[in-house]
């Protein structure tokens, strides 16, 4: 299933694939995303920010930010994880997929591998990270520590996924930079 997906990336992946995903990308974040942090920053008096952002391993400030969001702002942020955050991580694994499916088309070592669908790791795991978000939104107040354990977890092997992603864009890029010629045969 891994490589049928992979060549489906690799087969749809065009300027005509990537312009809609580089446009839909920013759309979810500047329009949902922002306004709602600037909700709970205002709500807590200081910028709270999102769980999910998060790039340290520290379940004891989830759960302090899990209380200092309020019970408003609990529920509308849960409600977010399972609709606009069950959306955007679809987006940019689909950006990314055609990224690397373009950089790694016909080129190289790595041409035609499945490393094209590298992104959808940091899918599944932003998935399964937004569960223990909405688990610890939604149980508030009974303390789950192994729960934000769990989560700060998923959310950095969550941002190393993307470090890997971003690594073998540049690697792609690098390679394609490199890349020489082919020379044509000139006929007499």
């Amino acid at each position: 299933m891994l490589h049928a997906l992979s060549a489906f990336f690799y087969r749809i992946a065009s300027w005509k694939t990537l312009l809609p995903g580089i446009l839909l990308y920013p759309v979810i974040p500047v329009l949902v995303f922002a306004p709602l942090e600037a909700r709970w920053n205002a709500y807590a008096g200081y910028a709270i920010g999102p769980i999910d952002l998060l790039v340290e391993f520290n379940p004891a400030k989830i759960q302090k930010m899990v209380a200092d969001y309020g019970a408003e702002n609990r529920s509308v942020y849960a409600l977010t994880e399972m609709t606009a955050d069950v959306i955007y991580p679809i987006i940019y694994t689909f950006l990314f997929c055609i990224i690397l499916s373009l950089l790694y088309r016909k080129r190289g070592a790595l041409a035609m591998s499945p490393v094209n669908v590298f992104p959808l790791t940091g899918l599944l795991l932003d998935y399964l990270e937004n569960v223990c978000i909405v688990t610890l939104l939604k149980l508030y107040p009974d303390p789950l520590p192994v729960v934000a354990t769990l989560c700060s977890v998923l959310t950095n092997l969550k941002w190393a996924s993307f470090i890997v992603t971003g690594l073998l864009a540049v690697y792609g890029v690098i390679q394609l930079a490199l890349r020489k010629p082919v020379a044509e045969k000139l006929s007499v």
